[in-house]
C-alpha cells in the first residue's frame, strides 16, 4: 500500500472512530428533562422490524426518527425527538397545527432528507434509539446506524412506505415501552372513524378516487397502499375499480394523460392541489369537463396546505389523522349525491 493509501485508511478509521465515540449514546444516562413521567416506559424490550430485531435496554431520551413521519407518534406518546428528517421541505416541527404545541420550545435538529441520511448529524446528537419507521431504510444503512444506538427499522411484511399507521403507531409504542398506551390512542381514533360511519352510512355506497396533478399534462390517482386512500377507505369509502386494476405493486399512483380520465370517474373525486394552478389547470381540461364525476360537481378540491387538510392525510399519522376527520368529512358529506 501507498503513503497515501495509508493515509487516507488512517483518516478513515479515526473518522469512523470519532463518530462511534461521539454518538454512543446507547451508553449515555437518560437525559429526565427530555422525558416526562408520564412517558416513561418499561423496559427491556424486543422489537421485531425488516432487518431482525433490536432490544431496548433502557428508558431512551435521544431519540432520533429517520421515518419521513414517525415523529408524530414519538411526539403523541409524549417526548420530542432530538434529531428528524425533511419531508415536503416542512422543517418537521411548528408547521403543522397537530404539531405544533407538542414540539414547543425544542424543535429537532434536522439530520437528512428522506431516505438521505447525515451520519454525521445522527452521530453528534448522541442518540439512544433510532426509529425508522415510515422510510426506506436499506439495510447497510441499518448495519451502519446500528453502530450509534439500537435502531429499529420498518415493520415486518410490509412494502416500504405501505404499513397502516395502526401497525408503525404500534411499533413505535413498543419501541418506547409504551406499548399500552400506543393501544389507547389507536383506539381512540378507530372510535372517531366508527363515529364519522355512522353519521355518514352513505359513505360505503360510495367509491372514490383521490387524485393530484403534479405537472400539466399528467395526472396521478392514488392507489390503496397509499395513505391518503387508506384515510378513505377508513371513512367507509370504497376504491374506485378501475384504479385498482390500473395499480402496480410498490407503486403509490396509477399516472395517466387526460385521455384516460375515465380511470377517474368515481363516486367521488378528491383532488389534492399541489400547487396554485391546480384546479384551474384540471377544470380547464375538455375531457375532464364530460365526466359524470365533474359534470355532477361530486369532486373536490383541497388544499396541502392553508388549510393543510391534504398534508393531513398524507402524514395520515396518529396526529394528523383526528384533525383530517374533523376538517374533512363535513367537506366530504356537502358533496353533492347522485
Amino acid at each position: 500500500m501507498s503513503v497515501s493509501g495509508v493515509r487516507v485508511k488512517a483518516t478513515l478509521t479515526a473518522l469512523m472512530m470519532s463518530l462511534l465515540v461521539a454518538g454512543c449514546g446507547s451508553s449515555q444516562p437518560a437525559d429526565e428533562t427530555l422525558v416526562p413521567p408520564e412517558a416513561r416506559g418499561t423496559f427491556p424490550v424486543t422489537v421485531e422490524h425488516k432487518y431482525g430485531s433490536t432490544t431496548v435496554e433502557k428508558q431512551p431520551s435521544r431519540i432520533v426518527t429517520l421515518g419521513l413521519s414517525d415523529h408524530d407518534a414519538v411526539l403523541a406518546l409524549g417526548i420530542r425527538p432530538v434529531g428528524a428528517v425533511d419531508w415536503f421541505k416542512e422543517r418537521p416541527y411548528g408547521k403543522w397545527p397537530w404539531t405544533q404545541a407538542l414540539w414547543g420550545d425544542r424543535p429537532p435538529e434536522i439530520v437528512g432528507e428522506r431516505d438521505d441520511y447525515n451520519f454525521e448529524k445522527i452521530a453528534a446528537l448522541k442518540p439512544d434509539l433510532i426509529l425508522a419507521q415510515y422510510s426506506g431504510m436499506k439495510k447497510e444503512q441499518y448495519d451502519k446506524l446500528s453502530q450509534l444506538a439500537p435502531v429499529v427499522a420498518q415493520p415486518p411484511k410490509f412494502e416500504d412506505y405501505a404499513a397502516p399507521w395502526r401497525e408503525m403507531t404500534r411499533m413505535v409504542g413498543r419501541s418506547l415501552g409504551l406499548a399500552q398506551k400506543a393501544d389507547d390512542l389507536i383506539a381512540g381514533i378507530d372510535a372517531r372513524f366508527a363515529k364519522a360511519r355512522a353519521e355518514h352510512p352513505e359513505f360505503a355506497k360510495l367509491s372514490m378516487v383521490v387524485a393530484d396533478t403534479f405537472e400539466a399534462g399528467k395526472f396521478s390517482a392514488f392507489t390503496t397502499t397509499d395513505p391518503k386512500m387508506i384515510f378513505m377507505t377508513e371513512l367507509g369509502f370504497q376504491p374506485h375499480p378501475p384504479v385498482v386494476k390500473e395499480s402496480e405493486p410498490a407503486k403509490n399512483v396509477v399516472d395517466v394523460t387526460s385521455e384516460r380520465f375515465d380511470l377517474f370517474d368515481a363516486d367521488r373525486l378528491v383532488w389534492l392541489n399541489s400547487d396554485a394552478g391546480a384546479e384551474a389547470r384540471v377544470r380547464a381540461d375538455p375531457v375532464y369537463g364530460r365526466l359524470k364525476v365533474s359534470a355532477g360537481k361530486r369532486d373536490l378540491f383541497i388544499t396541502y396546505e392553508n388549510p393543510p387538510v391534504g398534508a393531513a392525510i398524507s402524514f395520515n399519522t396518529v396526529l394528523s389523522v383526528p384533525y383530517a376527520i374533523e376538517q374533512l368529512v363535513p367537506k366530504l358529506a356537502a358533496v353533492p349525491g347522485e
